[in-house]
């Protein structure tokens, strides 16, 4: 007999799991794949003893996560590992924009655009820990720090296209688009400019580090918390239907709103039901990991330093490969995201044989194959690395979906970043983790604060149900 039972052992499953068992529930845990983790699942995907991200790779939400950061997960095995730069954006010239954890060194490598750069992100990056406590909540709350919180509402609001106006070099600016393009978005909408916001005041309150070993290491740190609190993990146990489910008090489900709509069926109130069948799902991504001897030959000196790379030339390159994804188009350069995380960890490697993480921007459902253009891309910044490939591993659109059916269409954001889904996630209501079922929680990336390896969705989840009175629990 349980008390509550999560199903999804990705991060907002188990933070879900973690929380309730903290307030003395009986809690069990239950994951349709072989594997726990999600989208933090760590494997050997080249070659023997490299270790690849299965999905995400770097994490300056989660080291700066309230709840992960009050749990000792290093005292449940993860160790954090930062790289010497923790961002670098290379261009044509040979030059590159180059985000440090330090706001000083980074605004003197910015040279004219330093001032701006520390005038925008100095007061955010200082004031982080309290912004943070607000961001990672659902919108409709009453605010802890409400200065810290406005004076970030008014950047976050505006399209990346009118916050890259305050940079009057190509370095700067594409340095702040690549990292507002994590959104998924096209920069020249409203609110376009808030996902990059937020990652750049982490950097320079936290760095982006990576977690030792690969990070899995999250998650089996929060798999070891929960077990010590009595709680249980099940793994090969697919759910089809709340029918399926222990009796219990409480049911939290990690999943895509469109799934919950399925478990629940005609349980779910027509109003909820057509919400989360409403809910849209963003572009996807096509996944490259590579393994290579030796590190990358990259032109920019900067680059072969970084932990995370943007390729995707200037800004307004970036831009339109954007908007093309968003409309459905698959564009010559698409915009790469790659991580070199060996740099700071290198457990991950097997002798000089290294791992290289990335993936494109795709459209939605997106059939083809973009191995190329991404390989293209490596090129343009880095000649001759073709020739030190010694494995791949490539994951589509659909393949990314059978691997985690939260990644709908290869969404791995789980929800597209509209301003109103931004705001009103999963559906309009003062408590976006009810079902509107007694006891029935969504917990996803669909939920506040959205995306991320921060289990700020599942915790919030959690504590929404045990606010509720026991007869609607």
């Amino acid at each position: 007999m349980v008390d509550a039972v999560v199903v999804g052992a990705g991060p907002n499953g188990l933070a879900a799991a973690v929380t309730l068992a903290q307030h003395g529930l009986k809690v069990s845990v239950l994951e349709a794949s072989a594997d726990i983790g999600g989208g933090t699942r760590t494997s050997e995907l080249t070659a023997p003893g490299v270790l690849h991200d299965h999905c995400s790779a770097v994490h300056p939400m989660g080291i700066g996560s309230p709840f992960l950061s009050g749990l000792d997960l290093e005292g449940h095995g993860l160790t954090w590992r930062w790289p010497q730069i923790d961002l670098a954006h290379p261009l044509d010239d040979g030059s590159a924009g180059v985000m440090a954890h330090s706001i000083g060194d980074t605004a003197a490598g910015l040279g004219v655009d330093g001032p701006a750069w520390t005038k925008l992100f100095g007061p955010l990056a200082s004031g982080f820990d309290d912004l943070v406590e607000d961001l990672m909540q659902p919108v409709a709350h009453l605010p802890r720090h409400p200065v810290q919180l406005a004076r970030f509402g008014v950047h976050a609001l505006q399209p990346a296209t009118v916050i890259a106006r305050r940079f009057k070099t190509d370095q700067a600016r594409a340095l702040f688009g690549g990292t507002a393009a994590h959104a998924m978005y096209p920069l020249g909408r409203p609110m376009g400019a808030a996902v990059g916001v937020t990652l750049t005041a982490a950097c320079h309150r936290f760095g982006w580090p990576v977690a030792q070993g690969g990070s899995r290491a999250i998650t089996d740190a929060l798999a070891s918390v929960l077990t010590d609190l009595g709680g249980t993990i099940k793994t090969d146990e697919y759910v089809g239907s709340l029918a399926d489910l222990p009796s219990c008090d409480l049911v939290m489900l990690d999943l895509a709103p469109s799934a919950v709509a399925d478990i629940a069926g005609d349980a779910l109130p027509p109003r909820v039901r057509r919400a989360y069948r409403r809910w849209r799902h963003g572009p996807g991504v096509f996944k490259l990991d590579l393994a290579i001897d030796g590190d990358v030959p990259w032109t920019n000196e900067a680059c072969r330093r970084a932990g995370t790379v943007h390729l995707g030339g200037t800004y307004e390159e970036i831009a339109a490969a954007e908007l093309a994804v968003a409309r459905g188009q698959m564009p010559d350069q698409p915009f790469v995201l790659l991580s070199q995380q060996y740099l700071a960890d290198p457990t991950r490697s097997a002798g000089s044989i290294n791992p290289l993480w990335a993936y494109a921007h795709v459209p939605h459902g997106y059939t083809g194959d973009a191995t190329e253009a991404i390989l293209a891309q490596l090129e343009r910044f880095a000649p001759g690395l073709r020739q030190q490939i010694v494995g791949q591993h490539t994951r589509s659109t659909a393949e990314l979906e059978a691997y985690n059916p939260n990644y709908i269409g290869g969404d791995i954001l789980t929800g597209q970043n509209t301003p109103l889904q931004m705001v009103m996630r999963p559906r309009v209501g003062l408590n976006p983790y009810s079902t509107a079922i007694p006891g029935v929680y969504i917990c996803s990336a669909a939920t506040p604060p959205g995306a991320g390896v921060h289990g700020m969705c599942g915790h919030n989840a959690a504590r929404a149900a045990l606010r509720a009175p026991a007869a609607q629990r």
